[in-house]
């Protein structure tokens, strides 16, 4: 199904699988293409390459959780532990995405921690 020499996008597809993990950082200059981007390019190639479809599947478990997350926080806001459970999880968003593209980078998968598994891996 994957062709090692095949490009997406013009990168090869460890590069890819990067972005997919780096493009949720996004939403920290447009608020909401962090959400709208990895799930694009994992949807415009999952069918081409096993690692994308991998990595995408992670990077949407991982965004759908944030939401459920974000909205709990939400919730937990008038009791004033939402504000630190908001920054808590923009830091670990941050953390996560940035271990995560380090690992696709050198040929790796990772799951991130605490993501509910909507899409099996």
């Amino acid at each position: 199904m994957s062709n090692q020499n095949e490009e997406y996008w013009g990168m090869p597809a460890s590069t890819y699988c990067t972005l997919i993990h780096l493009s949720q950082l996004t939403s920290l200059l447009i608020p909401g293409l962090g959400l709208i981007l990895p799930i694009l390019m994992w949807l415009m190639n999952k069918d081409k390459n096993d690692d994308i479809d991998r990595h995408g599947k992670v990077t949407a478990n991982w965004l759908l959780s944030l939401i459920i997350y974000s909205i709990i926080c939400f919730i937990l806001w008038i009791f004033i532990i939402g504000a630190l459970a908001f920054f808590v999880l923009g830091a670990l968003n941050l953390i996560f995405a940035i271990i995560a593209a380090v690992k696709a980078n050198n040929g790796q998968l990772w799951v991130y921690p605490l993501s509910i598994q909507f899409f099996k891996v």
